[in-house]
């Protein structure tokens, strides 16, 4: 059919309608054929804030879905330091029964030595200071901050506030409180309610690929003549052996124990703000990029916390220690599947006096799962070294409150 002087042919009006069509349909986002669910599901498994922020500047709906995830990983950069003065050192712990009078002395030493790294893990979350990427410039926090591009100018409190229903939540550090030689191996496993609930230490003093001379490794662990006796009854419980009290071996692994815990209590102590904006939250960990400590809450006992207030150390930033039972295994060496080889390694699992007591199983006895916090504390190679470790020798300690 011919084009008439005013009109179009059919087949021309048909060929402009579907160009218009084409038009709608790459002018279309379709992902507002996705109903609410299923977009929330996509961002729970993104969870990485940032990634979640850039998300809700794309659209308006997505500026209203994002604060309703439920699942979210927080990692810090790096922090702005106000490099404040070095403080006194917090009081150490008081001597336990049974003549631990050194343990003071120790935990003075050791009390001085962390109380910076306290103090920067403090910057990092507290809501008045402002976690940046580095060569950044942090502005001031808005009153309400929604989930943006760059949340990476405004702490984990405030970046975290904008979600209402947070359920579970991951924050990695940039790095461990605790400074480590080369080589040393320094690894904790905290949980807390509104005090410390246990914790697994894993260290060692030295890390190899491959044995010393003249010294063959041919399974897990090899065995010292403080290796346990096979017919021991499992709860007997022996003194400390000489050969850790010579060449500061006692020493050191105190330090490491005490420096642990004054970590994870400062970790812990920190928390309180996002615990307390976040009523929904029922699985809360806190790590950092080097592996070296991980602070876990369950929903028990992120409840406990919300009902019973921690109770703070003196002047520090950090919750009290209660009165605390230890266990710790020792083994010269320890050879783990890959060749790695542990020099000195030290396991060493706590949990305050009066839960064991109350309970009566001993410290290894935590709850239905019974040992398997202690062995299954971290991941491997190493926890092939924690039970390794678990079958030996066990030794006690004890610690008053801090």
């Amino acid at each position: 059919m011919e084009q008439g002087r005013e009109g179009w042919a059919p087949a021309d009006v048909r060929a402009a309608a579907g160009e218009e069509e084409e038009e709608q349909d790459e002018e279309e986002d379709h992902f507002d054929r996705l109903p609410d669910a299923v977009l929330l599901d996509v961002f729970n498994h993104i969870g990485d804030v940032k990634a979640l922020g850039r998300c809700a500047l794309v659209s308006r709906r997505f500026h209203a879905l994002v604060p309703l995830v439920d699942s979210v990983f927080v990692r810090v950069d790096c922090v702005i330091p106000d490099d404040p003065p070095p403080s006194p050192a917090a009081s150490p712990p008081p001597p336990a029964r049974g003549g631990r009078g050194a343990l003071a002395h120790i935990a003075r030493l050791v009390l001085g030595g962390i109380v910076r790294p306290i103090q920067a893990l403090g910057q990092i979350l507290s809501p008045t200071l402002a976690v940046v990427h580095r060569r950044s410039v942090a502005p001031p926090p808005p009153a309400s901050p929604p989930p943006a591009g760059d949340i990476s100018h405004h702490s984990p409190s405030e970046v975290l506030r904008s979600f209402k229903e947070l359920r579970s939540l991951r924050v990695e550090l940039p790095t461990g409180e605790l400074g480590v030689e080369d080589g040393v191996l320094l690894k904790w496993k905290a949980d807390f309610g509104s005090t410390l609930g246990s914790c697994v230490i894993l260290g060692a003093s030295s890390v190899s690929s491959k044995p010393p001379p003249h010294q063959p490794m041919s399974s897990p662990t090899t065995m010292d003549s403080s290796s346990p006796d096979p017919t021991r009854e499992p709860e007997e419980l022996a003194s400390i052996p000489e050969s850790l009290h010579t060449n500061g071996g006692l020493k050191l692994r105190v330090v490491w124990t005490i420096s642990s815990l004054i970590a994870a209590s400062a970790r812990h102590y920190l928390l309180q703000p996002i615990i307390a904006d976040h009523e929904t939250l029922d699985s809360l960990n806190l790590t950092d990029a080097d592996g070296q400590g991980v602070l876990t809450m369950d929903k028990r006992q992120l409840q406990e916390l919300r009902v019973r207030p921690l109770s703070v150390s003196g002047n520090s930033h950090r919750t009290l220690m209660p009165s605390l039972i230890m266990r710790l295994w020792y083994a010269p060496h320890i050879e783990l599947p890959g060749g790695v080889l542990l020099k000195g390694a030290t396991l060493v699992a706590i949990r305050p006096s009066d839960d064991v007591l109350k309970e009566g199983g001993g410290v290894e006895a935590a709850g239905p799962a019974g040992a398997t916090w202690i062995s299954d504390a971290f991941e491997e190679p190493y926890r092939t070294a924690a039970k390794a470790l678990f079958k030996r020798r066990t030794y006690s300690l004890e610690m008053n409150s801090f």
